[in-house]
């Protein structure tokens, strides 16, 4: 496989894992850095580029996704969803920081595009907590911690 198409495998995982879809982008991270082929930074970079990537989309998703709130199709009442607002006014942008994080995640970033948190700082907080369980775990994996 060449490098492009490592690279693109990568960015695909880490995106498709930073939406609603299941997957995990961590283990195809630790396997390249294993091969110790390619740079870890670039890995790293490309990881996160995808990951962010993918919790915009959730962020846009998000945005738009109270207009179809009284269709008969809508995956989630009324209740649940006035439930998840709340919550997020009551720890509001600080969750962000726990986008990284496992089956929360990635809910946490739809729920920021519903409560219309702001772009950029949406953005600022998910890149750091995305960067920065990629730069662990790259650390981790080369033994540095």
């Amino acid at each position: 496989m060449t490098s492009l198409g490592v690279y693109a495998g990568l960015f695909f995982a880490a995106f498709v894992a930073a939406t609603i879809l299941p997957m995990q982008s961590e283990a195809a991270l630790v396997a390249l850095i294993s091969l110790k082929s390619y740079p870890v930074w670039l890995l790293v970079v490309v990881a996160s580029i995808g990951n962010v990537a993918g919790s915009i989309v959730n962020w846009l998703l998000g945005r738009g996704i109270e207009h179809f709130r009284d269709r008969s199709w809508f995956p989630v009442n009324g209740a649940a969803l006035g439930r998840a607002q709340a919550w997020y006014h009551r720890y509001g942008k600080w969750s962000l920081l726990l986008s990284w994080a496992p089956l929360v995640g990635d809910p946490l970033t739809v729920a920021a595009g519903i409560m219309r948190e702001p772009f950029g700082i949406f953005l600022l907080l998910v890149t750091l907590a995305k960067v920065g369980r990629y730069v662990v775990l790259a650390l981790i994996t080369v033994n540095v911690l």
